[in-house]
């Protein structure tokens, strides 16, 4: 078990608020410095999706918190694209749902929380947007919470802590009587609720790939959770299906990993 390291997906609906929550917490994690001129959505890469405002593709990024490093996950919050959100639920030891605070629970919460409570994830509740004039914050946290229990959620996963945050002011706190000053209270959660991932370095490299993509300069490229042993550049590799067949063999030329939404070069990557 790794202790210095959380793995955690952020779902929505579409217009909750999700990226630019994620935006923010980027920002007050340290990533960039107070006078870096940073622009919005910055999770929000493709040309489509800056173009509709809204996810389509399952995208890491990674920041410190605290010596420990969050990696987190922001997936597509528009049902068109909900074959994203199954394969990327794999990466992650935890699960933040995000809400409107007025617009509650709707459909594509629904099928994304029923894919992370089959597989185990512990869920934090973020009422997002309570700043609002017509925000329900109790009724949503009702609506919450029987859509947890008609989804089969165990009792630990039904004992789950909530927050109350405007992801675009960048806050959050535990009581809407505390002072809003700052995220530090979620960056804090998802230390102590998110357990740390389970490795077994000892072993074989392994990693589990979740997206795959062509680069003009590095050819293919594959972005996983390695899940046991060590990687180094120049190592032969295979991939498997689901069933354990070879399907094809390659060498690793670079590696890399994320810091913020940016890929850095290193010369190992260890479970």
């Amino acid at each position: 078990m790794k202790n210095n390291i959380r793995n955690i997906a952020i779902v929505a609906h579409v217009d909750h608020g999700k990226t630019t929550l994620i935006d923010s917490i980027m920002k007050q994690s340290g990533l960039w410095r107070d006078n870096q001129k940073i622009e919005e959505r910055v999770m929000d890469s493709g040309d489509l999706e800056k173009e509709r405002g809204i996810t389509i593709l399952a995208k890491p990024a990674s920041i410190k918190w605290k010596e420990t490093r969050i990696n987190i996950i922001d997936t597509p919050g528009h049902s068109d694209f909900s074959s994203e959100v199954e394969r990327v639920l794999d990466m992650a030891d935890g699960v933040i749902l995000l809400t409107d605070a007025a617009e509650g629970c709707l459909p594509g919460t629904s099928f994304v929380m029923k894919k992370a409570l089959a597989q185990g994830l512990k869920p934090i509740v973020i009422i997002n947007k309570i700043d609002r004039k017509d925000a329900r914050p109790k009724e949503v946290i009702d609506e919450v919470f029987d859509l947890f229990v008609a989804l089969g959620a165990t009792d630990e996963q039904l004992d789950f802590p909530i927050l109350y945050a405007s992801g675009r002011d960048g806050w959050s706190v535990k009581e809407l009587s505390q002072p809003k000053e700052n995220l530090h209270s979620l960056l804090d959660l998802m230390l102590q609720h998110v357990p740390a991932p389970k490795v077994e370095i000892d072993k074989p490299f392994a990693m589990l790939s979740t997206l795959l993509y062509a680069d003009s300069f590095l050819g293919r490229c594959l972005v996983g959770r390695v899940g046991q042993g060590t990687a180094r550049i120049n190592q032969n590799v295979k991939a498997i299906n689901l069933d354990g067949k070879k399907v094809d063999a390659g060498r690793l030329t670079k590696l890399l990993r994320f810091e913020g939404t940016k890929k850095i070069p290193v010369e190992e990557v260890v479970a």
